[in-house]
């Protein structure tokens, strides 16, 4: 299966995990919960998927790679013990905790999470000493003396043997006691990923390209060459650094994420073709609506390729707005929830609104400092949580420098940051229509609308700005390309029973 499907498979059987009865014990017992063993080829995303499944579930996440760990750490180090047995004292070896099993303990401490996934990673390529240790692991969920703590379930992965010479086959007995989920690269997959972690459109619109590229794993006569999908995100995370620092980006930096002499070759030829297309086509004076007439017909007489990266700088531009939106509302409703707090204190308790406002952006500094340390929450929240603060500490100020009435500047100040949201939004509205009008011109309803339709409807961030503020041209363009696809379906279907006949 892909790595999304892989996903809903491990957060249907945590929720099934983490489910209560009426007394509050789980209803499959914690020793009857099968680990789960996510086994997949290396780079295709198994860290990044726990992560999320914790967030989606609001439960802890602590993560391991067995690969770093000696017998030691993983299960603790010997000390003498002195006991007695029928009236005799004995010397009895004991073992401190396990780190991995202190780290959990660590976590519930600092952020009061109670309940969580232990994911450990490379769990079947352990040394030959930890290789005991790992199985009972499985089989009972203890390292050592120490048991996996109460309410934490356990993940684990690794790669298959033609990947990794490390690999230790597990026995029957083992096998029997997981719930084994194979995964497999999927670009399609990884894609809808990929817009959510703001991926450079340069290697979105080459994978679109080149999909052959996105992974791939060859033995040569000079070891290894291989291109996986962590390297394309971690590249992606460099390149956006680099061009803000107006730093160049050559092949000597690209081959060191991608690992395959052909395709870093080619992906940085690509690369600086598309920083010409950047260049060339002002894609901020199309997004404004402005863009001339040398332009439109660059963009009308140009091959395919070059036609799929200007989508890919005209849907990035979008995004970065999309994005905005979405987190500038997150943050917004969290401050409304907030104020409204505060105003039914107002009217309850004799204190200042400023010293209510100060305690609630304490508690919400507090509650980020705590987030921060839970592995899993998404960058969206952490900078969601910053705005909140910002507007509390800003309406603090202003409540104390005011004469108005409490309630009246509260209600001013949130009205202030709506009316900025709705500058957003008409903005980014705006922009969506420009990008529309911008190919209807230069494309008509050729490939490239359907290709702008699909991206826009696959992409998180449009596709959640477009269901909350809508636009006329996605769904007049939508609807007729399902009616496209749905025809052709039924001359499949046609054709299907001419054959039957």
């Amino acid at each position: 299966m892909n790595i999304k499907q892989a996903k809903e498979q491990i957060k249907n059987a945590m929720t099934a995990y983490f489910e209560k009865d009426d007394y509050g014990e789980y209803m499959i017992p914690e020793e009857e919960q099968r680990p789960v063993f996510l086994i997949g080829a290396p780079g295709i995303g198994k860290t990044a998927i726990m992560q999320q499944i914790a967030q989606e579930l609001g439960v802890g996440l602590v993560s391991y790679s067995m690969t770093h760990h000696t017998r030691q750490s993983a299960l603790g180090l010997p000390y003498i013990e002195k006991k007695t047995y029928g009236g005799q004292e004995y010397s009895v070896s004991e073992y401190t905790m396990s780190e991995i099993i202190a780290s959990v303990y660590d976590l519930m401490e600092a952020t009061d999470v109670t309940e969580g996934i232990l994911f450990i990673d490379e769990i079947n390529c352990v040394s030959e000493t930890l290789a005991p240790s790992m199985l009972q692991f499985l089989q009972y969920k203890v390292f050592g003396r120490h048991k996996v703590p109460h309410g934490w379930i356990v993940v684990t992965a690794g790669n298959p043997p033609e990947y990794n010479n490390s690999v230790r086959e597990f026995d029957i007995v083992t096998w029997d006691r997981l719930k084994v989920i194979d995964v497999e690269p999927n670009y399609d997959v990884w894609k809808e990923y990929a817009y959510k972690k703001g991926v450079h459109p340069a290697i979105m619109t080459y994978l679109d390209i080149k999909k052959d590229d996105f992974y791939k794993i060859e033995t040569t006569v000079d070891g290894k060459s291989y291109v996986t999908a962590r390297g394309w995100t971690d590249l992606s995370n460099m390149i956006r650094l680099l061009e803000k620092k107006k730093i160049s980006v050559d092949r000597e930096l690209i081959s060191q994420y991608i690992r395959h002499s052909r395709t870093s070759k080619d992906f940085s030829i690509y690369y600086d073709l598309f920083k010409k297309y950047k260049s060339d086509y002002q894609v901020t004076d199309i997004l404004a609506g402005i863009a001339t007439e040398d332009i439109k017909q660059r963009a009308q007489s140009a091959k395919f390729d070059e036609r799929l990266s200007l989508l890919g700088l005209i849907l990035d531009g979008l995004n970065e707005h999309f994005k905005e939106a979405f987190v500038t509302e997150t943050a917004l409703t969290e401050y409304m929830a907030i104020l409204k707090e505060v105003n039914k204190q107002i009217k309850n308790v004799n204190v200042s609104a400023a010293d209510l406002v100060t305690a609630q952006a304490e508690k919400c500094r507090k509650n980020l400092e705590r987030e921060k340390k839970i592995s899993g929450v998404s960058a969206d929240k952490l900078t969601a949580a910053h705005k909140v603060v910002q507007c509390l500490e800003s309406l603090t100020k202003q409540l104390k420098m005011s004469d108005d009435e409490q309630s009246k500047e509260i209600k001013k100040n949130f009205k202030s940051e709506t009316d900025h949201l709705r500058e957003i939004s008409l903005e980014a509205g705006k922009m969506l229509d420009n990008a529309f009008f911008f190919c209807e011109d230069v494309f008509g309803e050729g490939q490239e609308m359907i290709i702008l339709v699909t991206e826009l409807t696959i992409n998180f961030y449009s596709s959640h700005f477009i269901t909350r503020y809508g636009c006329k041209k996605y769904f007049e363009y939508n609807k007729a390309m399902l009616f496209y696809e749905r025809r052709k379906e039924l001359a499949k279907e046609i054709l299907s029973l001419d054959e039957e006949i």
